[in-house]
């Protein structure tokens, strides 16, 4: 039982992520401005995502902003690179139509340096309406202009003051115009920045307009549960997770992943987290593996542990994109898409064949969503372990290495999914055999 007030329908939700500036073929860098195909580019892809499997859309901002849509101008309209409200409001219609939600991409805790109410602030000073949204830090630059306090350092994304019950109103009036426009909730930008005090008292506001609306937070590191629990937010993004599947895949040391599941478990008792391998903010998973068929492992984790599922656009062609620390560094993992499905490179349609197989025995398995995972069998390479809730349970084996492999699955009847041989078949001495770099994930007798 899990004590964040997610909605009832999160338990079947799989989202398809996408960074729309960058799918659309828009500049995200300001300096030219072209729209590129905007929203209706991507509304032509949602049969695709559809066949994927998913049933939700999660989307990078889409806010009229200078350059990459993080350093927000007007959060009441979205960017006319990306065809401005009615694009917005045609791909809503159009996603719902097939089934899907859409999530939206909040910036709050900073705005860009163009907003009006800062660019009013630094030209009017203290007696500016909405001076009290920034905060100054006492000291000028060269120029002798004012200085605010930014986010990390990056001086074209300025803080907003958080304490202000005025910016408090600002957010919640946003989140709650964008919901009654027909999003079915936020990811929260840089959460981890952010009082949690704020969300404290932003969000239950949002949720008197909108008692279903799915509300999760962007976090990196930290104490996820103790966040949870003092913002109101539903869920974190689950980073510790993420970084153990693909370090554990790299270094062939699955007591590594045994542990992080282990932690990942342990926060069930709070909230059920926002799982990934793969987003907008690092490295491709297929860039990442130093061996290629260990991305099927990366999948097979993201499937069949508790969590809600998060797809990054173009990880299911298993796109490569190195992200780098530098100005346009973000733009090998943030690519257009092409015009239709049938230009996309025919090495990757393997890639998106293994979604649909992991994505399809997910949602047929909607208990997964909260299921707690205890491990079977553990060596370096070798991993058995179980999930299992509401009376449900299934084994899920991985083989990292060059040989096949025997590995513990007591209680296996059948396999799901993957490929192996099982022997011993309903019995505490059933056993796998798994091809070198191979995984199965099996029924069991409590099943």
């Amino acid at each position: 039982m899990t004590l964040s007030r997610e909605p009832a329908w999160v338990r079947h939700a799989v989202w398809w992520h996408v960074y729309p500036l960058g799918f659309t073929g828009a500049d995200p860098t300001g300096a030219h401005r072209w729209p590129g195909r905007g929203l209706a580019h991507l509304r032509d892809w949602l049969d695709y995502a559809v066949r994927l499997g998913v049933n939700g859309l999660a989307l990078g901002p889409i806010f009229d902003s200078t350059t990459h849509g993080y350093d927000t101008v007007d959060h009441l309209r979205v960017d006319p690179r990306l065809g401005g409200d009615a694009a917005f409001d045609e791909l809503v219609a159009a996603a719902r139509a097939r089934g899907l939600r859409v999530l939206l991409d909040g910036v709050f805790n900073h705005v860009g340096r163009a907003h009006p109410a800062f660019t009013e602030t630094l030209a009017l000073g203290a007696g500016a309406p909405r001076a009290g949204w920034f905060v100054p830090t006492g000291d000028a630059g060269p120029d002798g202009v004012p200085r605010y306090a930014t986010f990390e350092g990056h001086d074209g994304l300025v803080a907003l003051a958080h304490d202000n019950p005025a910016v408090a109103d600002h957010v919640a009036e946003i989140m709650i115009h964008w919901l009654d426009r027909g999003a079915a909730g936020w990811r929260l930008d840089a959460a981890y920045a952010v009082p949690a005090a704020f969300w404290a008292r932003v969000l239950p506001r949002v949720r008197r307009a909108h008692p279903d609306a799915y509300l999760v937070g962007e976090v990196i590191h930290g104490d996820y549960a103790d966040l949870v629990r003092r913002s109101g937010l539903d869920a974190v993004t689950q980073y510790e997770l993420w970084k153990a599947v693909w370090s554990a895949l790299n270094d062939g040391n699955l007591f590594e992943l045994a542990w992080a599941l282990k932690r990942h478990d342990a926060l069930l008792e709070t909230f059920v987290p926002f799982t990934f391998v793969g987003n907008h903010d690092v490295t491709r998973l297929a860039s990442r593996l130093r061996e290629p068929t260990h991305l099927a492992h990366a999948l097979v984790v993201l499937c069949t542990v508790a969590g809600t599922p998060n797809v990054y656009y173009g990880d299911e062609q298993a796109f490569t994109g190195l992200k780098e620390e530098r100005v346009g560094g973000d733009d090998a993992v943030r690519p257009a898409f092409p015009t239709g499905p049938d230009e996309l490179a025919p090495h990757g349609w393997p890639t998106y064949r293994l979604h649909q197989e992991l994505i399809g025995l997910r949602r047929r398995h909607p208990w997964l969503h909260a299921a707690r995972t205890a491990t079977v069998f553990l060596a370096n390479t070798r991993m058995t372990y179980e999930s299992a809730a509401e009376g449900q349970r299934i084994l899920v084996a991985l083989n990292l290495a060059a040989d096949p492999a025997d590995l513990p699955a007591p209680g296996a009847v059948d396999v799901l999914a993957g490929g192996g041989d099982l022997r011993e078949a309903g019995t505490g001495e059933a056993a796998v055999r798994l091809p070198a770099r191979g995984w199965a994930v099996l029924a069991t007798t409590d099943a």
